[in-house]
């Protein structure tokens, strides 16, 4: 599926939650779309699970070295 359709699936439905459902449900289908999006890359290998779950700051962070 291409990202195009994906991005008209995930329209879709995001128009159909706040038509329906108003502005609660309409954040709660994006928010859940998110969860799902970041679920998806990391069981696809693209995302590692530690980059969301590392120290931030101190000594620990490699970003400073």
């Amino acid at each position: 599926m291409s990202m195009a359709v994906a991005g008209l699936l995930a329209g879709m439905a995001l128009g159909f939650a706040g038509y329906f459902g108003g502005f609660g449900a309409f954040v709660l289908v994006a928010a859940l779309g998110a969860v799902g999006f970041v679920a998806g890359r990391i069981l696809d290998g693209d995302v590692a699970a530690r980059e969301f779950f590392r120290a931030r700051g101190g000594e620990h962070d490699e970003r400073r070295r």
